[in-house]
């Protein structure tokens, strides 16, 4: 940015909300400096955005169909491009509109945290010189620059593909076609990747120009990492080093205070996390930058004159402007994500109304850790949505599973030997047929069975939402993937009111009994440990008495640090933390282990 403004117009940024929830989300945001995400799992869903958007734009559209020719890659390539040309028409149309009373660029800096920008506005509005003023607001136009429009890649989503029965070339897996989409776009911003490390997608990154420096330094593309903790930033983070790859971004996410898939760890906390960030940050930067210039220069690149930003962000389960600014301020960390809250938010997610209904009811009960992802990692998910409510009437019915029209999760080989989906009616029918066999006690039987037809089919039902909305798929049968945070927010809310809510301009919540964030996140990691030593107590969980010492041993290690942590808070805010953390160190040291045989 010019002028002497640099970074990112705003502090907060959208992450990706399942298949199909942000899957348009720059559309809405992007003009006002907002950055989101989008994920790329789905192609067909993509292609099928593609169709609606063109059409609503008046753009041409010509299909990509599901056989042709790179027809993944492609179709993600055309999409992104897409987005692209309809968010740079929006932001030439706010730049020239006129800073009247809700105005396009009057919403752009009405919706700014403080800050230099900001204060530039202020400034401009308070200026009583007509002349000088004009050439303040002519200024401030070209400062109004878009938000990112980012992508993820989930890189355990990784299917072989088929074509006449014979596998097809490791490029054409679900991972690479989705990466080589995005490289081939015309976008100039970041890649997400989440679900830990994938050699061969990493490896892959280097065959694309876009993401090291130009002569200049600059990267067209950007790697950011979501990761669980700094050692995994760091294996990570030399992994592509040594390849000449930069990441540009460092996002630590909520193992369980979080929608969607969670990833949790053995006990570690996101404070504590965030602790050695804010400590070896520096570290990391240095280390990294040794490496990557090495590789530059055996690559014959060119070289990066000094070690690159690299940013470090935060996101899952942040509630309240005072958790936002807390993150900011005493971590300092560049930036947080906000996901949840804004699937009550109509103009930014899409969100059928019959869910939206049931998202402003919905209480702790109704979110919940389920196993219903093919991929065998919890799941937050609504209990009462399309989804769920269709997989127990087929289990009632005497059929479980789901037809699996996709197939993006299939990677079961137990019964063939082409992978199919855990949550597929034909893989269902087997597995469940085979327990009868394994000789099971009657409760291991009984809980493996609920195991067994839990999966849904969440790589088509996360995107339903969507297709309802936009008229796309009206027999759709939607998962909502909210996190926890969802029962705190009760009412429908615009973007401007979100982005006030999280800048501590107003406030959305709908009581004033939540608890703090990383309270919660404690709780759900307490109420983890607790079921994985009952489902390792019946032998259902390769769990070992080592395995759980260490994940008890770092929770009340978690708990020392918040207690310390505490007299950081203002008192009123302290002394309810304090009293939650006590209730649950008291709940968690009495947790007997699993002993060993």
């Amino acid at each position: 940015m010019a002028d002497g403004f640099t970074g990112s117009a705003h502090t907060l940024h959208i992450p990706v909300m399942g298949t199909g929830f942000s899957i348009d989300t720059p559309l809405c945001v992007a003009r006002y400096g907002i950055s989101s995400v989008i994920s790329l799992v789905d192609d067909v869903l993509i292609e099928q955005m593609r169709r609606f958007h063109s059409a609503r734009a008046e753009e041409p559209y010509a299909a990509i169909g599901d056989h042709d020719e790179d027809g993944r890659a492609r179709r993600i390539t055309a999409y992104l491009n897409l987005l692209q040309r309809l968010v740079l028409r929006q932001v030439e149309a706010l730049q020239a509109s006129l800073f009247e009373a809700a105005s396009e660029i009057t919403r752009y800096y009405e919706m700014l945290p403080d800050g230099p920008l900001r204060r530039a506005y202020d400034a401009m509005l308070a200026n009583t010189d007509p002349a000088e003023k004009a050439r303040e607001q002519l200024r401030l136009c070209r400062l109004a620059v878009p938000g990112s429009i980012d992508v993820n890649i989930m890189t355990k989503l990784d299917r072989a593909r088929y074509r006449g029965g014979q596998q097809l070339p490791p490029e054409f897996c679900d991972a690479m076609a989705a990466l080589r989409g995005y490289a081939n776009s015309s976008l100039n911003s970041s890649i997400v990747f989440s679900a830990g490390m994938n050699p061969r997608l990493y490896s892959y990154i280097a065959q694309f120009d876009d993401f090291f420096p130009d002569e200049t330094g600059i990267f067209r593309k950007k790697i950011v990492l979501k990761v669980s903790d700094y050692r995994s930033a760091m294996v990570q983070g030399k992994f592509l080093a040594k390849r000449g790859l930069w990441v540009s971004e460092y996002r630590i996410e909520s193992g369980l205070n979080c929608g969607g898939h969670a990833f949790a760890t053995k006990g570690l906390l996101m404070g504590p996390i965030l602790e050695e960030f804010r400590q070896r940050k520096d570290e990391l930067r240095e280390k990294l930058y040794a490496i990557c210039a090495e590789a530059l220069a055996a690559g014959g690149r060119p070289a990066l004159p000094s070690p690159p930003e690299v940013r470090i962000t935060a996101q899952g389960g942040i509630g309240t402007a005072d958790e936002d600014r807390f993150l900011l301020t005493y971590y300092r960390i560049d930036g947080t994500g906000w996901a949840t809250p804004f699937l009550l938010v109509p103009e930014v997610t899409n969100v059928d109304d019959a869910h939206l209904r049931k998202l402003l009811t919905a209480s702790d009960r109704d979110v919940y850790l389920s196993d219903s992802s093919p991929l065998g990692i919890p799941f937050s998910t609504l209990r009462n949505s399309a989804s769920e409510e269709a997989r127990r009437r087929r289990i009632q019915e005497g059929k479980p599973g789901s037809p699996c029209p996709k197939g993006f999760i299939a990677s079961d080989t137990e019964f063939t030997d082409v992978p199919v989906c855990r949550a597929s009616r034909a893989y269902q029918r087997r597995k469940l047929e085979h327990l009868v066999k394994e000789g099971l006690s009657a409760r291991q039987f009984a809980v493996v069975r609920e195991n067994v037809v839990a999966k849904a089919c969440v790589c088509h039902d996360v995107g339903g939402s969507v297709s309802l909305k936009h008229g796309i798929d009206p027999e759709a049968t939607p998962v909502i993937c909210c996190g926890p945070n969802i029962a705190n927010f009760s009412k429908v809310a615009t973007l401007q009111e979100m982005v006030n809510h999280i800048y501590g301009r107003l406030s959305l919540l709908s009581g004033s009994d939540r608890p703090h964030m990383f309270i919660r996140e404690l709780k759900l990691y307490v109420d983890h440990l607790r079921q994985e030593i009952k489902q390792a107590s019946l032998g259902l969980l390769d769990g070992t008495p080592a395995y759980f010492r260490e994940f008890k041993e770092n929770l009340l290690a978690g708990v020392e640090y918040y207690s310390r942590l505490a007299g950081e808070f203002v008192e009123e805010k302290r002394e309810r933390f304090l009293d939650d953390l006590r209730q649950l160190r008291e709940t968690l040291e009495p947790i007997l282990l699993v002993r060993a045989d």
